[in-house]
Order: C-alpha cells, then structure tokens, then sequence
C-alpha cells in the first residue's frame, strides 16, 4: 500500500517537474518535497508493517536489534536513519564533485583559459561549430567526465552563439556528445565506473566494444543535425572577450589554465592512486587552484581587479537550484530502490522478454531517461553477479550493453543525466523544448548504437578479438 503511494508521489513530481515550462513552478521545490515525503512514507510504512521487508533487510534490522539490544521499532529508525545517510553520503559525493567542478571551470574561464577551445571552435558556419563542438565533446567526456566536459562546453558556448535558439540546439548536442562520449570509457561516466571498479568491465574491453556504438549514437544526431543548421552565427566577437581577460599576465593566466584544467585531468589518476573518491580529488585541485588565485591577485594594487577575480565572488554563481534538485530527485530515487521497487522492474523485465539481454538493457537505457542511471545500474550489479563465461562475464555482452545503453538512454530526457541537468540549470532549458526537439534524435542514436554493437560482437568474436 505505503509502497504503491510512493511510486504514485513519483510519477506526480516528475510529472511535475517534466511540465516546469507550463505550471511556471520551479522544479528544485518540486523534487525536495518528492524526496520528503516519499522518505516520510518509508519511515511510516515500514513499523506499520505497509511495507514488504527483503530478507536481507530484514536480517539487517535483527543485527541491530543484537547489537544495541533494543525493540524491533526503534531498530527500525535507527535503520531508515542509516539508509537515509548512506544515500545521502552518495548524493553528497556527487554535489561536492559538482560544485567543485563547477568552481573550477568558472575560475578558469574568468581569466580566459578555455580560450584555446574557442579558438578551436571559432566558424562562423554552423554546420562547422556544430560538428567541431560535437567531436570535441566527445573526446573530451572520455578523458574528463561527462559532467565537467558538459558544463566547460556551455561556458564556451555562451562566448560563441549569443541567439538562444541556436544556442539550445548546441547545448542539446553537448548532452549529447557527452553522454556518448562518456559511455565508452571506463572513466567517463558513473556508471561505466561502478562496473569497471566492480569487475564487470575491463578498460581493454569497454574501449573496445563500446567505442563505435558510442560513435553511432552522435553519428546519426550530428548527420540529421547537419540539416536543420543553416546560414551563419551571430556571436560576440572574439576582441571583445578577449579584451576582458587581459588583468591577468598571459604567464598567469597560463598558470590558472594548466592547474585547472590539468587538475581536471589528474582527477581520475588520484583516484587510480590513492582508491579514494573522486571528489577528494576535486577538492584537492580546487584548493590548489584557489591558492594560486590568490597569490596572483596579492600582487595586484588594482582593489577593483581583486574584487572581481577573487574565488569567493565566484561561488556565488553556482547555480543551487540546480544541486537542490539534484539533491532531491536522487534522494527520492533512493526511496524507489529500498523499496524494492527497481529490483522488482528488473526481475520482470527478465521474465517478459525471456532473459534476452539486448531487450532488456534496452528498456533499462530508456528507463535511465526517466529514473537516475545509477540506482539502476546498481541494482543490475546486484541481480546479476558476475559469472566465469557467458553473457555475464566480465566483459560479457550484458555488461558491455549495459554500460552503453545506461549512459547513452539518459540523453533521450534532459534530466535523464548528470550532464542534462547541468545543461538545464545553466541555459535555462524547458523540459518541453528538449523533448520537441533534441529527444528524437537522442532515440535515434541510441538505437543505432545498440544496431551498431549487435553487428560487430560477432565479427570481432569471428577475428579472435574478444571471448
């Protein structure tokens, strides 16, 4: 009963939220009230006995029953109190990294590091910024991560396309492109990430079979795209942004370039080297970088420069609506994944489709659209445990779909990603245009991509290249 009540205060915030541009309320209330009052009914339900328990649950609540020597009740809240911190310390992980990445890109593009990019970018064709910027999103998702590439492309974006329709279709094409770049490496994605620090994918193997799909599904966009752009970009000129970063020596703004975006790049080696989470490494770049700062505006006598340049100014921008809906959606997610009710949709998808598994990831990369690509990867990992051989190996070809489809399906619904809510908080983007508009082709994509896998598995199985 309690648990059909929550999957119903879901679908009405999400419907909620999907529907922001026409009920004018902003989604980030919409998301934490979701997130309290689905928790609230978690911690009612479960004493009430409304609630089904899972054996191993249950099991966990008599251990602490046995070891603080109290009643079931108040075992019970001191259990909802270690779920609900346990999802929290995870959600957490990934706003810090947000804000931290977030900080650090803004540090770097107030003093003209990303520069390089736009000059790199810099036609005044679209149809050239529109596969420049596609491509260069890609690889650079791979190397970062699809939620800093997404948030440095925008910050680029914004120098180079001032109309807003044209810019919402290049913001579009960013979600795009970094989750298909992100997709394909074992660093690019959260999700990809779980399963290659879990055993289920290796770096040989996820490079090797999950790169072309990941093509495929930007290829088929980027070539419909190609299409609709027509004509020229009206942007700000190049002297002008120019003009506005020269307080800074070019060696210092070199300097700021190298630590942040270097920093961003050595993300994903501390984290090789030290096994700690990735955001201990954003924070550790961030403080670097911060210092740095601030010893170059301790030389300036110009209180105007140090006034503007300086970091905490710079926090300020942050855009928290975006990291509270963030924070609310994934909190409620969490309700939907101790409930049971993730794990219960992936036992009968197996059942419906007869354990077929290109069906299966399929409908799991269009649910990732809609419900976070994390709590269903996770719950994937758990249902299914890696065997010596066959299609649940590592590397195997659940594995490898999986990766692909929950990292890509997120792009077919703009808060299907970390990368699309980013995108949405910073341009201001409507749930409603991206669906017109970019959803599509996001599908389209996306089942290239599944065609294009399904073709070369078995040609590279035929040339001895996987198992």
């Amino acid at each position: 009963m309690i648990t059909s009540i929550i999957i119903a205060v879901f679908v009405i915030g999400y419907a909620c939220i999907a529907l922001e541009h026409g009920t004018k309320i902003n989604k980030a209330p919409v998301a934490l009230l979701m997130c309290a009052i689905c928790w609230t009914l978690f911690a009612v339900g479960i004493p009430s006995g409304l609630i089904d328990l899972s054996a191993e649950q249950t099991k966990q609540i008599e251990g602490i029953m046995q070891g603080s020597n109290c009643e079931w009740g108040k075992a019970i809240q001191h259990w909802v109190s270690e779920r609900m911190l346990h999802h929290l310390s995870e959600t957490c992980e990934i706003i810090v990294f947000l804000m931290g990445a977030m900080t650090i890109v803004e540090i770097v593009d107030a003093n003209g590091g990303f520069n390089f990019v736009r000059y790199r970018l810099q036609t005044a064709s679209k149809r050239k910024l529109m596969w420049r910027m596609a491509w260069m999103t890609f690889f650079l998702s791979a190397v970062l991560d699809n939620l800093t590439t997404s948030i440095v492309m925008i910050m680029v974006l914004r120098k180079l396309v001032a109309n807003k329709e044209d810019r919402f279709l290049f913001a579009g094409l960013i979600i795009l492109a970094a989750n298909a770049g992100g997709a394909f490496s074992p660093i690019g994605d959260v999700t990809t990430i779980m399963l290659w620090v879990r055993g289920m994918l290796s770096t040989q193997g996820v490079l090797l079979e999950v790169f072309l799909p990941s093509v495929a599904s930007l290829l088929i966009p980027c070539i419909i795209m190609h299409f609709r752009m027509k004509g020229n970009i009206e942007g700000v000129k190049m002297e002008e942004y120019v003009e506005a970063n020269q307080e800074f020596s070019k060696k210092e703004r070199n300097i700021v370039f190298c630590l942040g975006v270097g920093g961003l790049l050595f993300v994903p080696v501390f984290k090789s080297l030290t096994h700690l989470a990735p955001y201990v490494g954003i924070l550790l770049v961030l403080g670097v970088l911060w210092t740095a700062v601030e010893v170059f505006l301790a030389r300036k006598k110009n209180h105007h420069l140090m006034s503007t340049h300086r970091v905490t100014n710079m926090l300020q921008k942050i855009d928290m609506t975006t990291i509270l809906f963030f924070l609310g959606i994934l909190m409620t997610v969490a309700t939907l994944q101790d409930t049971g009710v993730l794990t219960a949709f992936g036992q009968w998808l197996n059942e419906v489709t007869g354990a077929n598994h290109y069906a299966i990831t399929g409908v799991i990369g269009a649910a990732s659209a809609i419900v976070d690509n994390v709590p269903l990867v996770a719950g994937c990992m758990g249902m299914y445990p890696v065997e010596t051989v066959g299609a649940l190996a590592q590397d195997g070809i659940f594995w490898q779909l999986l990766a692909y489809c929950a990292g890509v399906g997120g792009s077919m619904l703009i808060i299907g990603s970390a990368a699309g809510v980013v995108v949405m908080g910073l341009e201001n983007i409507s749930f409603g245009w991206y669906l017109k508009n970019i959803s599509w082709l996001a599908l389209a994509g996306y089942l290239a991509g599944i065609v294009v896998y399904a073709i070369q598995h078995p040609i590279f199985q035929s040339f001895g290249l996987i198992q």
